[in-house]
């Protein structure tokens, strides 16, 4: 009895995710907000030359070294941060942005250490630059998509970001968010793990994880 009621479990479960699969992709606005969702960030994954605030929201780029502790899970070595939350579903955030920001999703084991000098795989913590992640960067009026290579992206400067993730139908998509939403860049791909969403902050800058409204 209990292994027929695990394949039932099993049955429905399918059904459930056949439901969504089929479910349309949100175009307006209020699709997108149906999925929205609050990001907070990962104390323990902030690099020391970020400040974290805002109730874990906001991480923002400072010359004065932070004395967080040692963990894992820390980025040693780029000013990289990921969320507590992990992504397996449909998903829509947006980031406020002050200055150069990468905005991107990647699988928890996206390493950790490596970064600003060359050599020593570094490319390997990177957002973007590895197979593990999937990156946007925004810097003043220019925007490019990292996935292993280097891809020009062009839209309307907008101060915030907005990512849409279908996890189960491997879709991926990045908007300039202002009066409306203009598509910046759209992947289809298939993801194997769950996600994480992330921010790289360059100097002088900063970046916010805000409420969709």
């Amino acid at each position: 009895m209990a292994q027929g009621g695990a394949q039932l479990q099993d049955i429905l479960r399918e059904i459930e995710e056949e439901k969504l699969l089929l479910q349309p992709q949100p175009e307006s606005r209020a699709d997108f907000l149906q999925y929205s969702q609050q990001i907070t960030l990962d104390p323990n994954s902030v690099s020391r030359e970020l400040k974290l605030s805002d109730g874990d929201r906001k991480v923002t780029f400072t010359e004065e070294v932070q004395p967080y502790s040692d963990h894992p899970d820390r980025f040693t070595g780029w000013r990289q941060a990921l969320s507590r939350e992990s992504l397996t579903g449909r998903s829509y955030w947006e980031v406020e942005r002050r200055g150069g920001v990468t905005v991107g999703v990647t699988y928890k084991n996206i390493s950790r250490a490596g970064g600003g000098g060359g050599g020593g795989g570094r490319e390997e913590c990177i957002f973007g630059l590895n197979d593990k992640s999937w990156a946007l960067h925004c810097d003043s009026n220019r925007f490019s998509f990292y996935h292993n290579i280097h891809t020009p992206v062009s839209g309307p400067e907008s101060s915030r970001v907005g990512v849409y993730l279908d996890h189960r139908a491997g879709i991926l998509s990045f908007y300039s968010v202002s009066e409306t939403m203009t598509l910046l860049h759209r992947v289809q791909t298939s993801f194997t793990q769950p996600l994480h969403a992330g921010v790289c902050v360059c100097p002088d800058s900063s970046a916010e994880f805000v409420k969709p409204e």
